[in-house]
């Protein structure tokens, strides 16, 4: 069964390159031009991977991203945002609302194909593990996360940080690690994307006032460990 990609972007000529990148890539595309034929085409096919474009008729991407991950099974769908905005402080932005990766327009064809590669692949890295680390557990095959017993809802990549985390209790990892373990070689990502991510992860496992688990180590980079 192929992979599937939904590609929400409103610009013809855009859509149009991505499909023939994706198909020739392997993947069965479908297309959506505003933001509510994208929302119903992801709760009703549920694709393996979202490219969603910033600025979109109707309900815009921002909206969109906040809903799919608010709602099973789009909760851990890997999602790259694709948008003219370069300015940091919006990429920032996407990344705090749930996106996993995120593009510039212009872009390469190439560079976006190996991009949604590499998210696919960080979130199929399911293995055989109970993690647990005080209260909060983790089971592998079944994605499921809690803490005290509470379920916790975490997207692909705050998934495979934190189960990297849990894997190795008390090991300090640099972001430049957590970039290439996590996100993978060969891609780009800036080292900030990571703390933007830890910052996602403190706040869904810190629940109910409960101790932070995740240690910043001052000009090294994190662990998880008991307090």
């Amino acid at each position: 069964m192929k992979t599937s990609v939904l590609i929400i972007e409103d610009d013809r000529n855009i859509q149009n390159l991505l499909e023939f990148n994706f198909k020739r890539s392997g993947f069965d595309v479908l297309i959506a031009s505003d933001g509510e034929e994208g929302q119903s085409l992801a709760k009703e096919n549920h694709p393996n991977l979202i490219i969603l474009d910033w600025m979109l008729p109707f309900i815009s991407g921002i909206e969109l991203l906040q809903q799919f991950r608010r709602i099973e099974p789009l909760i851990e769908t890997p999602i790259l945002m694709l948008t003219a905005k370069s300015e940091e402080g919006e990429k920032l932005r996407g990344l705090e609302l749930g996106a996993d990766d995120y593009v510039v327009k212009p872009f390469s064809p190439a560079e976006l194909i190996a991009r949604s590669k590499a998210l696919l692949r960080r979130a199929s890295k399911i293995g055989v593990e109970r993690l647990k680390c005080c209260d909060l557990e983790m089971n592998t095959v079944t994605k499921k996360v809690t803490r005290a017993g509470k379920n916790i809802k975490l997207g692909p990549t705050e998934f495979n940080l934190l189960a990297l985390l849990l894997r190795n209790q008390g090991r300090v990892f640099s972001r430049e690690q957590l970039l290439d373990q996590v996100w993978g070689h060969g891609v780009y990502v800036e080292s900030r994307t990571v703390d933007v991510h830890i910052r996602r992860l403190r706040k869904a496992i810190n629940i109910m006032n409960s101790k932070d688990l995740i240690r910043t180590v001052r000009s090294m980079g994190y662990s998880l460990e008991k307090p």
